[in-house]
């Protein structure tokens, strides 16, 4: 029987309700959206699908917020907050928290990033760390201010290519429609990791995306196992249950 937080929302041009599966646990999910949208309660719902799942998720919040900036509906049971930094203590930390595969919510400063692209920071080696890649679901929350993020952002996309090949589980990446997306081969690379397909870059345009109404997502999903060209994709609009703990 499926838990009623499995269903987050459903098809606007349907009556079907938007499931969550086991897929999504294996899939990457990419949420691009302007602030206040509902980007957190979509993120929040995958997190709880796969902790039900008895899978740990490490999430990623390059805004390197405190604990008290945080929201409250990570504070769970499973809220485990850790900031990275390049010292032996950190390391220490943060390995038991991976061996004990204990959910991690890491707060980062993205200048850890690498400054060239021949150099793997210790930021990007932390997140390949074996215990990760083998057991772990990641979040990755970008920051609302780009500045510094994605002037590290060569080192970035090059880790998530060798990551992806590496990793057991999938990720969510979450981000506001900003005109980093509209570089042609940024949305290349973004169209293949996420949808599976790389023959169109058409398949998320910001401008519309800026467009949508809170808790209003287009939802776009391959059909087929992920190839270089010819993956068939379902498009549709999908309202998103507004989050209520009470629910939960």
């Amino acid at each position: 029987m499926k838990k009623i937080r499995d269903k987050i929302g459903k098809y606007v041009s349907s009556i079907d309700t938007l499931v969550l599966e086991e897929r999504h646990l294996y899939y990457n999910t990419l949420i691009l959206a302007e602030t206040g949208s509902g980007k957190t309660n979509l993120a929040c719902r995958i997190r709880n699908f796969v902790i039900d799942n008895e899978i740990p998720t490490l999430y990623i919040d390059f805004a390197d917020s405190s604990v008290e900036q945080i929201e409250d509906r990570y504070k769970d049971e499973h809220f485990n907050y850790i900031r990275f930094n390049e010292s032996e203590a950190f390391d220490k930390e943060f390995d038991a928290l991976v061996q004990e595969k204990k959910h991690i919510y890491m707060a980062v400063d993205p200048s850890f990033f690498a400054t060239k692209k021949d150099v793997k920071s210790k930021l990007t080696q932390t997140l390949q760390h074996k215990g990760l890649l083998d057991n772990y679901y990641y979040f990755f929350h970008d920051i609302d201010s780009l500045e510094g993020f994605y002037a590290k952002f060569e080192d970035f996309l090059l880790y998530m290519l060798s990551f992806l090949n590496l990793k057991k589980y999938g990720l969510t990446f979450l981000s506001q429609p900003n005109i980093t997306f509209e570089n042609a081969q940024i949305k290349l690379l973004f169209t293949f990791l996420y949808v599976g397909k790389c023959s169109n870059l058409d398949y998320f345009n910001t401008s519309t995306l800026k467009a949508l109404p809170k808790n209003k997502f287009l939802y776009q999903c391959r059909m087929a196992h992920p190839t270089l060209l010819f993956n068939d994709i379902k498009t549709s609009m999908v309202t998103i249950d507004e989050y209520d703990a009470k629910k939960e």
